[in-house]
């Protein structure tokens, strides 16, 4: 029977992590499996946790929304652990993106009978950052600065907060001059932002990359450029359905590796949690990370 080390956010989804594991823990002991939790007070403390109970032949858990979800999957990326994740909160674009369910029951079964299967993760190169892994997406402009006004943000939760912060960036957004390297090849672009993302999900629930798949070793790089700011508006309720994609403002291009560069500073981020500046290099990892989770069937 499976052993599983969960690693639970305590702060995530406004304290709902913990009551969330409760729920599936009973579950998973239940039917026969061991379950240790740990609680952690930083995600650098938490990535220490997941790789210690990856070198006992553990299964770590992740417990909480993307910025631990990330964190962890990040860090034992190319290690061979097993992964799984219990989505407790606010955005949980990752989880959405590999389908898993929010009922305990449900939940449950994946984490006990489904087999891992691996997906990609991202490599994220830069004078700060000299090598971090993600799993979702890393994204450089006006959504950096809204995921950060939606950190930051205390009277909301969940997707209204990442509206809000949304609202609040694009205000005072000057659209930046970039210089985008996919796969050698050199693009300029003039706009709002540069996305490379491995899961079509970002911003809670939000389709910026509607195609991309977390097991095809590519990238989609997905370039808003220069637009009316009410034209914005319009492609950021767009991005509820991935339709912003057939809109001439948009580019979509597909990488294994790309540089992003800006005339002036700018700020990106990654899976809700990294903060810096560009310049950044993001490659894939094809393939580096096995997963507890069903893919859906094919159409």
């Amino acid at each position: 029977m499976r052993q599983f080390t969960a690693v639970v956010n305590p702060t995530a989804g406004g304290s709902t992590a913990a009551a969330t594991l409760l729920q599936v823990a009973r579950l998973l002991r239940e039917a026969g499996a061991g379950l240790d939790t740990e609680y952690s007070n930083s995600l650098a403390h938490a990535q220490d946790i997941a790789r210690r109970a990856g070198e006992q032949g553990r299964i770590v858990l992740a417990v909480g929304g993307d910025g631990i979800t990330g964190g962890i999957g990040g860090a034992l990326s190319g290690t061979g652990t097993v992964f799984g994740i219990v989505p407790a909160g606010r955005g949980n674009d990752f989880a959405r993106a590999l389908d898993l369910p929010s009922e305990p029951a449900a939940l449950a079964d994946i984490l006990l009978r489904a087999r891992p299967r691996p997906v990609d993760t991202i490599e994220v190169e830069s004078a700060v950052h000299r090598r971090t892994v993600v799993l979702g997406s890393v994204y450089a402009g006006v959504d950096a600065l809204a995921n950060r006004h939606a950190n930051h943000a205390r009277l909301l939760r969940g997707s209204a907060s990442y509206y809000a912060g949304g609202l609040r960036a694009v205000t005072t957004w000057r659209p930046a001059d970039y210089r985008v390297t996919v796969d050698g090849a050199e693009h300029h672009h003039r706009g709002y932002t540069v996305v490379a993302a491995n899961s079509p999900y970002y911003g809670s629930g939000r389709q910026i990359a509607p195609g991309a798949r977390v097991d095809d070793g590519l990238l989609h790089v997905v370039m808003i450029r220069e637009a009316p700011r009410r034209l914005f508006f319009t492609l950021m309720n767009e991005l509820r359905t991935g339709a912003h994609v057939r809109r001439p403002e948009v580019r979509v291009l597909r990488a294994r590796e790309l540089r992003i560069e800006a005339t002036r500073p700018v700020p990106y981020g990654a899976d809700g949690e990294v903060e810096a500046t560009l310049p950044v290099t993001v490659r894939v990892r094809p393939g580096d990370l096995p997963v507890l989770y069903r893919p859906a069937d094919p159409a």
